[in-house]
Parts: C-alpha cells; structure tokens; sequence
C-alpha cells in the first residue's frame, strides 16, 4: 500500500514538472518570438542640471525658494549681501561726478584761450595796420630829406618808428603763437578729462552689474534640487547656492553591444519602462550614441572580444510630454529602456505607450 502510494506521488510530482516546463518553454517561446528584434539595457532616469551661483565672492543675504519647489526662468531664487558694492558704487558716482567737472573746467579754459588767440589775431592786424603806416611815413619822408623839405631828424624819426611798428608786429605774432601751443594743452587736457569720466563711468556701470548679478536668477524652469550654502554663509566667486534640474530635458541613459548599438539610428524610438511605475511604457527616442566605447578589454582582436564592447546610448524623452506630467517627474529613478532595431516590426503589446491620465 505505501509502495502504491510512493508511485503515485512519483507520477503526480512528474506531471507537474513536465507541466511546468511546457509552460516554462511556450512563455519563453512566446516571449522570445514577440521580443524579437527588440533588445533592452539598464538606465536610470537623469535631467540637466544646473548651479546657480554667485558670480563674485560675498554673503548670502537670503534664499527665496525650497527645495523641491518648482521655478520659472528669470525668477528670483536668491539674494546676495551688496552692503559693499553699494558703497563702490556711492564712490564711482562721485569720481564720475568729479570727472566730469574736470572736463567742464577745462572746457572753460579752452574758451577762455580761444578769447586770447582772438585777441592776438586782433592785436596781430593792428600792428600791420601800423607797419604799413610807419612804412608810408619812411618812405615820404626819405624822400623829402632829400628835397630838403624837412630835416633829416624828422627822417630819422619815422624810420624809427618804422623799426618800431615791425618789432610790436613780431611780438604780436609771437603772442598768437604762444596762444595757438595753450590752446593745444587745453584741448589735450578736455581729452584726458573726457576719457577719465569715461573711465569712471564704465567703473559705475560694472558695480551696477556686479549689483544685478547680486539677484540671483534661475536661467530655465525647472525644479530646486538641493541648496548649497545656508544664509549668512559666505561663498566665493563662482560659489553654488543653489542646484536645479531642468525638467524639461530628461533622458534616461543605458548601455548596449556594438551589435545593437551600431544598428541604432539618431531617432529612433525608445520604450520606457521605470522601476517605480511598471505599469506605465513611456515614449523617447535616441538622441546620442558614444562614438567610443565605455567598456573595453585591454586587446581587442578576436570577434567575442569585440562583441564585449558596450557603447552608451542616451534616449531623451519628449519635452512636450515632460511639461504635461511635470508634477509626476523625478530624476535617479531605475528602469529599462527597449529599442526597436527593427523598425519593419511593430512593438510588442506589452511595450505599446501606456502613460498615466
């Protein structure tokens, strides 16, 4: 009877078995024929990220947003102390201020040099005036010694005045030159003024930077990842404070052979399937294949050597599709990514987009 028994347990246990397997080897067969010409890798969900910080050494003064919180491009996310800068700039002001009053005197006196050269000018013609006069008077009156019209003396007088009249036209031309070299130094002068209020007003424009470059900005949407440094923590120049992730460029990046990776294309369609979310299939599409490959044995002559070669594969998924699930997306999450090197074939039912509502 326990023979009997033993048999029967025997047979039953070996039904079950050759049950199991027959199910075993038709799901496999199944699963191989409807994944054929699809192949997969291991990934984990990544985003851009992107520091925001200081652009020169100082003290953060306060931080406008938390972590995880949601920002928009532009948007203030923190302030750094100016206490500093402000003072620079209530000196750069005054410097410009200064400069500028520098000009206006020299400005003043070229003026007042221009009056002088129009003065010598005058004084110049007035002494030609007389050089031609005192010339007249010399000449009538060499001619009338020698008629004995009038006394030599009174000849030798006009002649002296004659001599006179070209002395004052040398000193006046003397005295317009004179001007012309003062004139020069104050034109040379309004030039450096210029140019120092140039220089101070380009002082003044780089501290009001440095003062908007104190208001820390995010330069995309995205979301706060972590902060870096806490209030009242001084931060070098280039210091981080704050890390986002732009959600708007998330991709998911794994690993393939070169036989696979080399029939990829620049396009082509990618199935998501994340860890967290098995239920869901989420569309991408290849945006970058390693022209290197990331594992390489130390010789590679032989075919399986070659076949061990794995080329990094990143598969980017749609912006569009990102913003309309924002609230749903995370980074570091692990999943499968399936690539169709294919493409005469469909998808698999179990790979078909199934995205949340």
């Amino acid at each position: 009877m326990r023979i009997t028994q033993r048999k029967m347990m025997g047979v039953v246990g070996l039904v079950v078995v050759t049950a199991l397997g027959v199910v075993f080897g038709w799901y496999k067969y199944f699963r191989n024929n409807q994944d054929a010409g699809v192949t997969s890798g291991n990934g984990r969900i990544e985003a851009v990220e992107i520091d925001v910080a200081a652009k020169s050494a100082g003290r953060v003064k306060d931080i406008l947003v938390r972590e995880g919180d949601f920002v928009t491009a532009g948007q203030v996310v923190a302030v750094m102390d100016t206490e500093t800068l402000e003072a620079e700039l209530w000196q750069a002001k005054a410097q410009l201020q200064q400069a500028r009053s520098v000009v206006a005197t020299s400005q003043s006196q070229l003026a007042q040099r221009q009056s002088e050269k129009a003065a010598a000018l005058a004084m110049v013609s007035q002494r030609e005036v007389e050089l031609v006069k005192a010339r007249q008077h010399a000449r009538r009156s060499a001619e009338l010694v020698q008629n004995r019209a009038i006394a030599k003396q009174d000849a030798d007088d006009d002649a002296a005045l004659l001599r006179s009249a070209e002395a004052a036209l040398h000193a006046a031309q003397a005295q317009s030159s004179a001007v012309d070299s003062t004139i020069m130094a104050a034109r040379t002068q309004i030039g450096g003024a210029q140019a120092a209020v140039e220089a101070a007003r380009a002082n003044v424009e780089r501290i009001q930077a440095e003062l908007r470059d104190s208001t820390l900005k995010s330069p995309r949407d995205g979301r706060v990842q972590y902060k870096v440094a806490q209030l009242g923590e001084v931060v070098g120049a280039g210091g981080r404070v704050l890390s986002l992730v732009d959600l708007s460029d998330v991709y998911m990046t794994f690993f393939l052979p070169t036989t696979e990776a080399g029939k990829l294309a620049m396009g082509s369609e990618v199935r998501l399937v994340l860890d967290a979310a098995p239920q869901y299939v989420i569309p991408a599409r290849v945006s970058f294949v390693a022209d290197v490959a990331q594992f390489t044995p130390k010789t590679v002559e032989t075919a399986s050597e070659r076949e061990k070669l794995m080329f990094r594969v990143r598969a980017q998924i749609p912006p569009e599709l990102l913003k309309k699930h924002i609230t749903r997306v995370k980074t570091g999450l692990p999943g499968v990514a399936w690539v169709r090197l294919d493409a005469t074939k469909p998808w698999p039912a179990r790979l078909q987009i199934k995205l949340p509502q």
